[in-house]
């Protein structure tokens, strides 16, 4: 294994808002200007292991390494294809972090029949352990959507509070990142329910400064993506340190024209001690 020679890591969370609707082309398309400026922002981002949201098509994520490479940044990745619909849940992690197991939670995509269920992996580097759960709840601002989150957000928490029930793993960090679709103040059955037996910890409702991650048509923006730690041990989370990382302005470009050319989300990134 390659020597991981920081105090720390960096974890982010991204949509990449490979979304299309039936009739058009299935995802982001490998040659186009979109997955030249999304890997020239994963590089200024160079998080160390990076949660991706709606990577479509699935080998999407392969062209992000290959460009990233160009930018002088090496990462691998593990994805697995959602059983239901063409957006995917991916990671990639830099060489030095060991990532096993990855897996779908069963029924995590609650009522929601085409849904995408929630992708989780194992992961260690120098002396943290973690399971990473990755997830793209249903959107949408009614009570029926909220409702079919709730349903989805039962099977994750509940998922949540059996690893801590369960022999080897009642001490393991989790963290909880992804498209939530949720807001914080407003949702607060969704939340309540994801949280599992009050074991996590939503950061992204206390941490961030900015308050928005999603920028909608009219310029306006609010906070749909989400960041959790397990409330009890996950204790190498440096407090405080979550950040929305600005993409837009690294890339000297106006929220607007970042939402037409790169994506409708911007980043979140925490840090880890791993000492």
């Amino acid at each position: 294994m390659t020597n991981f020679n920081h105090s720390i890591i960096r974890a982010a969370v991204w949509n990449l808002a490979g979304f299309t609707r039936p009739g058009r082309p299935v995802g982001i398309s490998a040659r186009s200007k979109k997955a030249e400026k999304q890997a020239e922002g994963l590089a200024l981002l160079d998080a160390e292991f990076v949660t991706l949201i709606e990577v479509s098509p699935l080998n999407y994520i392969e062209t992000l390494v290959a460009r990233l490479k160009t930018f002088g940044v090496d990462y691998n990745h593990t994805i697995l294809p959602q059983k239901n619909g063409n957006i995917h849940i991916g990671f990639l992690h830099k060489p030095g972090i060991e990532v096993t197991n990855p897996r779908f939670i069963d029924g995590s995509e609650g009522d929601y029949g085409r849904g995408r269920q929630a992708f989780a992996v194992d992961i260690e580097i120098a002396k943290l352990k973690a399971i990473v759960i990755g997830v793209h709840l249903k959107s949408g601002r009614d009570r029926d959507e909220q409702k079919t989150r709730d349903s989805q957000c039962k099977v994750i928490g509940d998922y949540i509070t059996n690893i801590h029930l369960t022999p080897g793993l009642k001490r393991r960090a989790i963290f909880l990142m992804g498209d939530f679709n949720m807001i914080p103040g407003q949702d607060v059955s969704n939340f309540h329910y994801l949280g599992g037996d009050d074991v996590m910890d939503f950061v992204s409702s206390w941490d961030l400064q900015d308050r928005f991650s999603h920028i909608l048509e009219k310029g306006r923006a609010n906070l749909l993506d989400g960041f959790a730690v397990s409330r009890n041990f996950s204790t190498d989370y440096i407090k405080g340190s979550l950040r929305l990382f600005p993409m837009h302005w690294t890339m000297d470009m106006g929220r607007e024209a970042f939402r037409r050319s790169v994506s409708d989300h911007l980043p979140f990134v925490a840090s880890f001690k791993i000492y």
